[in-house]
């Protein structure tokens, strides 16, 4: 196998076996970012008198074509090549011979695919919180569309209060506020350049680690060499907890539409197509893409706790262990983007009853709104909620369906423009590459 450390001497098949694991596959998500990285080294080799100009341009047309093939999905590790990082080498030796051999001077494999996991988990972490963005703006439409309709409210799973379609949609765009807060400051994380710490102790070569930064697009570099190595690991820990945040929003939103949309309820609906039948049931009209999204982000929120028990009693340095991040987070990425995806599109399609507080079941919705207009009166509060106790106690409540919420965030008030400012101060403060 043709590999970066080789030194003539193959492995044992059973032992190449076991610690490539599904390496290669999953690099082949890294392959656009390990090239950008090595385009970045390349440069800076010129600066340092490593380069000529010549090769610093025969290497950077060539990387360019590689990343042309990368990015339109044709890279391939081939047979007998151990990760990315071999194959695009042994692609620029074969076309550029001894040049090609120059562009692994001053990096380390440990930071080469450091590099290549913070440009990767930064492309996604943009990627997921522009889905993000997406599915908040849908909640804050709809929360503006059916702020007039108003819902049953409950605690302890009990009838408590009233609520509306408004104050719900809207709670989960908050929510995801805090979600994104989050999320960015992983973010900040991320986005800093291990690039020339090596194999975490840095390099007898003038490298120009302020260089690569910039050309990176980093917002900063990881100054110490070892605390650049020690990022592997805590990154992706980072990543993970924002990507859990999120989940268990997505969580709870499916979670409420699972109860809602069932006949016992009856408060949405879904068109047909958009959910499964039975094989015996006829009426039946399941949400499966709302179970599934409670499922799938069920998992997501056990991915910290997974990376962090992987890499928990590690000391500093590079360990094999890291490697199996990946197998984790890779697929858990996709399955986040799939989730806002699919959320984002179930909701342009729900549809409301408006006519839920019709139902004299929920009378006492408003047994706080009479209590309160009794003490607004002049009744003293305890006496009012006695009064209004009684009452209910002896089934001569009547319910006026009416409420009176004026106070920010409440039924008459969502603040939904102020909602907005605060996502998008997250969204412009988010760092672009």
């Amino acid at each position: 196998m043709n590999k970066l450390w080789s030194k003539g001497k193959d492995s044992h098949q059973l032992v190449e076996q076991f610690t490539v694991g599904q390496d290669r596959e999953l690099d082949l998500q890294l392959a656009p970012h390990d090239v950008r990285g090595s385009m970045a080294h390349v440069q800076m080799l010129q600066s340092i008198g490593l380069l000529t100009k010549e090769e610093t341009e025969q290497l950077t047309a060539a990387l360019q074509d590689i990343l042309k093939v990368a990015e339109t999905g044709g890279f391939i590790i081939e047979d007998g090549v151990e990760d990315v990082h071999s194959q695009v080498e042994l692609m620029l030796t074969r076309k550029l011979g001894e040049t090609g051999k120059k562009i692994h001077s001053g990096r380390s494999r440990n930071d080469q695919v450091l590099v290549d996991l913070k440009l990767f988990m930064r492309a996604e972490m943009q990627a997921i919180a522009q889905l993000t963005y997406q599915l908040f703006q849908r909640l804050q439409t709809l929360s503006e569309a059916h702020k007039e309709v108003l819902m049953p409210g409950y605690t302890h799973f009990q009838i408590a209060m009233p609520s509306s379609f408004g104050l719900w949609f809207g709670a989960y765009a908050e929510a995801l506020t805090d979600d994104m807060q989050l999320f960015a400051g992983a973010y900040k994380m991320v986005n800093q350049n291990p690039l020339g710490s090596a194999a975490g102790y840095g390099s007898s070569f003038p490298l120009d680690r302020a260089m690569t930064t910039k050309l990176l697009g980093f917002d900063s570099m990881l100054y110490n060499v070892v605390a650049a190595q020690m990022s592997r690991g805590k990154a992706e820990r980072a990543l993970s907890y924002g990507m859990a945040s999120i989940a268990s929003t997505l969580n709870k939103l499916a979670s409420d539409i699972c109860i809602f949309i069932s006949q016992n309820f009856g408060f949405i609906s879904f068109p047909e197509e958009l959910t499964t039948g039975s094989s015996i049931m006829p009426h039946k009209k399941n949400p499966d893409v709302f179970e599934l999204i409670r499922g799938k982000c069920n998992r997501l929120q056990s991915l910290p706790n997974e990376l962090t028990i992987m890499t928990t009693n590690l000391p500093h340095g590079y360990h094999r262990d890291y490697q199996l991040m990946k197998d984790a987070l890779f697929p858990a990425i996709t399955t986040l983007k799939d989730c806002l995806v699919i959320a984002e599109f179930m909701l342009q399609h729900i549809q409301i009853n408006p006519h839920i507080l019709d139902d004299p079941k929920y009378d006492y919705l408003f047994t706080v709104e009479e209590v309160n207009r009794l003490t607004l009166e002049g009744v003293p509060f305890r006496d009012a909620y006695r009064k209004v106790g009684q009452q209910v106690s002896d089934g001569t409540f009547k319910a006026a369906k009416q409420v009176r919420h004026t106070h920010e965030g409440s039924i008459g008030n969502l603040c939904t423009a102020a909602i907005a400012q605060k996502m998008q101060a997250i969204m412009t403060t988010w760092g672009k590459a």
